[in-house]
Order: C-alpha cells, then sequence, then structure tokens
C-alpha cells in the first residue's frame, strides 16, 4: 500500500474549504443577525435577505429603511462582524486551517 501525497492534499483542500466556508457563513448571518438587534430591526427576516443579496445590497437595504447614511450602517455591521467572529471561535474554535503533518 503506497500513501498518495496528491489524494491527502486535495482531501485537505476539501475539509479545509467547507470549512472556512462554513465559518464564513456563520459569521455572516451572525454578524448580519446582531446589526438588526442593534437597529431593532426583524431579525429573520434580515437574516433571510442574506440568502439572496450580498452584504452591500443589505446594507444599503437597511440604511434605506432607517434613514441612515450608509457609512453609519457599514460601521456597524463592521463592529457587528468582530462581535461575531469572537463569539464563534469561542464556539466552534479558530478557523485558521489545520497544518498538514
Amino acid at each position: 500500500m503506497v500513501w498518495d501525497l496528491g489524494k491527502a492534499m486535495q482531501k485537505k483542500e476539501e475539509f479545509e474549504s467547507a470549512r472556512l466556508m462554513d465559518f464564513e457563513f456563520r459569521q455572516r448571518a451572525r454578524a448580519t443577525r446582531l446589526l438588526a438587534r442593534s437597529f431593532g430591526l426583524d431579525e429573520a427576516m434580515l437574516v433571510r435577505q442574506i440568502a439572496d443579496r450580498n452584504d452591500d445590497s443589505v446594507l444599503e437595504m437597511v440604511a434605506s429603511e432607517l434613514g441612515k447614511s450608509g457609512d453609519e450602517v457599514s460601521a456597524e455591521y463592521q463592529r457587528c462582524q468582530a462581535v461575531a467572529r469572537k463569539q464563534l471561535i469561542s464556539e466552534r474554535g479558530d478557523p485558521t486551517p489545520y497544518r498538514l503533518g
């Protein structure tokens, strides 16, 4: 039986990619939920929007709905992303890829 480095690297790439995409999605959803809370919006409605829209589009929608500037909403979203990342790291661990070997 021969160990195949190419297959091992491909398997690692697939595993790490899936893990990182999962973390990024969870961070985006949590940050959006935190943003909704901070502005007193319906969390479920706003989180549903991330399935159809990119972050900029969601932030524009929030800004227009609240009558706030895009910069103000964007700054709050950045703060929410930092909080969401800290929370997820404490719950799920650091998303930094594992070293092979």
